[in-house]
This record gives C-alpha cells, structure tokens and sequence, in this order.
C-alpha cells in the first residue's frame, strides 16, 4: 500500500540489459535517502508489483517515472503508453529509452530477417523443427500469449511524449543524484524536453588528453595497440567517440585509457552522432589522396556499429527496404 504524502516513484525496464536499474543501485548509500523521499510504487526489479497495479491507479498518480529500454515489442508499448498515462513526468532513462542503444543495431536487418536467422539458419540442438514463437498458440493447459516483436526497435519518445532524457548506458551515479537532488529539492524543473543529468559541450571538452595536429593514417581496435595514456586516442588512431557524444559522463572511458562508445548521445545541436563523427574522422586523416583516404578508413571495423552503436533507434540513417533486407 502506498504511503500518504510521499511523492510516488516508479521505475521500468523495456528493452534493454538492465544496466540502468543496477545505475540506480550505484548511487550507494544515497539510496536510503531517495526511499525515504518516495513512496516506491513500481518498480519491478526490486519491489513485488503487478501490471495490474498500475493499471488499478489513478491517471497521474505517480509523480516520477524512470522509463529505461527502448520499444521493441508490443509489451513495451503497452507499458510505455500506461506509465506515461500514470506519472506527471515521464523520464527516458538510459541510452536505450532516449536512443535505442545497442538493441537498435538489429533495425539493420528487420524482424523477419532477426527470426529467420535465429530459427531457420542457427544450428540448434533443442529447436531441430525451426518453430518460430507465436504472439498466441494453444497449449493443454490454455491459451498463452508472448509480446509481439516489432519490426524495428524505437526510442521512448516514438511511442508516447516524454518529459526529460538522462543519457547515458548506464547514466553515471554521480548524474542520476545529481537529479534526484534537484527533484527532492523542490526546485524549478528544466523545461520540459530537456536533456537532464548531462552537459552542454563534448566529451572531448571534459577530456585530460593532449591533443595534436591531424595524423592519423592507419585505425586500431583498442586492444592491437598500447594506447598511450597521455595523449588523444583518436589521435593514436583508435576510434574514440568523445568529438561526437555529449559531455557529462566526466570522460570515465578515456581516462581508463580506453576510448569513448559514444553512449551520451549526439551532443547539443547535432541531430546525427554518427555523421558527426565522420567528420571528426575526416578533420585527423592526414592525406589529400581519395584513394588513400578510402583505403585508411577502411580500416574502421565495423562503422556502423561503432559510429551509431547507441544512436541507430533515432538515427536518420535507415536500412535499405530491398530484398527483405
């Protein structure tokens, strides 16, 4: 039962890997202070609450909703548009619910070509039928019924208005109470919209490392090289993302001496993380050849899955509609 006249917390995971809710957890200690704040009405991870009890209340009843994962299938939709119908303010916690994160990367391929490589081309050894999963099929002892996979994963705010983002896969600790101190305040929120628990420049601009004149002429993967810890990692020829990814995240990743995933998101005023980045590569490629520079960036492994590894659910770039593919 809910305690009277504490504001109402609440707290969902739609397609993601959980990371967000263990975020949460990190902030330690100042956990007890955010429970004692809140009346904790839904959060499934850590508390026993049914679908059926935010249904059974009342529309706006919960005050804050941390909504983290993005929508992937019919189950997420459905959540998504009944906590948004339940909280004043709805937050698209994470880099999945604000930008599809690392499940959108399957938005290259499609459902169909999801479950067709799964079930028909996997080797399996407890599925030798191929048997696709139904949304309904009968069993002796019902009728059962899955989530519906939709055909591409969409960011939180596709699906239903949403009031702030707090970037990040994981936000960092510091972030997150950042903002439970400024909401346990009673203070004036930022307009609605904004991009909370984040900055204003680049990583890049919260970075340590010394950077250099263009010179790249060959990538690396981080682990083929012994990166040095003093200078720019994009320099020394590893793909690091801080020139593309909003500031905030006090660049934990490069002062690891590993590079920047990009998980903040675009910074402000860009609308396409990864052709930002491109343009970053472009500006350190030391050559004016063309076939050269084809022949450098040809070493990237993987760029689509690096330059919009967290951004492809919000991307303007889409899969080409030909061939099932």
């Amino acid at each position: 039962m809910s305690e009277a006249g504490k504001p109402k917390f609440a707290m969902y995971w739609a397609a993601g890997c959980g990371g967000c809710d263990i975020g949460v957890l990190d902030i330690q200690e100042a956990l007890l202070d955010v429970a004692a704040f809140f009346d904790i009405v839904f959060w499934p991870v850590a508390i026993d609450a049914k679908y059926a009890d935010v249904e059974a209340m009342p529309d706006g009843f919960i005050d804050l909703c941390l909504f983290n994962g993005g929508i992937r299938n019919s189950e997420n939709e459905h959540m998504a548009k009944l906590l948004r119908a339940k909280a004043k303010v709805l937050v698209a916690f994470g880099s999945c619910a604000g930008e599809g994160c690392i499940p959108a990367l399957a938005n290259q391929f499609g459902v169909e070509a999801i479950l067709d490589f799964v079930y028909a081309k996997s080797p399996s050894t407890s599925n030798n039928g191929r048997v696709r999963p139904q949304p309904r099929s009968e069993m002796p002892e019902g009728e059962i019924e899955i989530p519906e996979l939709r055909d591409q994963l969409v960011p939180l705010d596709a699906v239903v208005d949403v009031d702030y983002k707090i970037p990040g896969c994981p936000p960092v600790p510091g972030r997150i109470m950042d903002v439970m101190q400024l909401i346990m305040s009673g203070a004036e929120l930022p307009p609605k919209g904004s991009v909370i628990g984040a900055g204003q420049k680049t990583v890049c601009d919260e970075c340590p490392r010394e950077r250099r004149e263009k010179s790249i002429r060959e990538f690396h993967r981080p682990f083929e090289v012994m990166a040095d810890p003093e200078e720019c990692l994009l320099d020394q020829g590893i793909i690091c993302m801080g020139p593309a990814t909003r500031s905030g995240c006090e660049a934990l990743c490069p002062q690891g001496n590993m590079p920047c995933r990009g998980c903040y998101g675009a910074p402000p005023n860009v609308t396409d993380q990864g052709a930002k980045m491109l343009s970053a590569i472009a500006s350190v490629i030391d050559s004016d050849d063309p076939e050269e520079i084809a022949a450098i960036t040809a070493q990237i492994v993987d760029p689509l899955g690096s330059l919009y590894r967290f951004s492809m659910g919000q991307a303007p770039l889409r899969r080409l509609q030909t061939c099932g593919k």
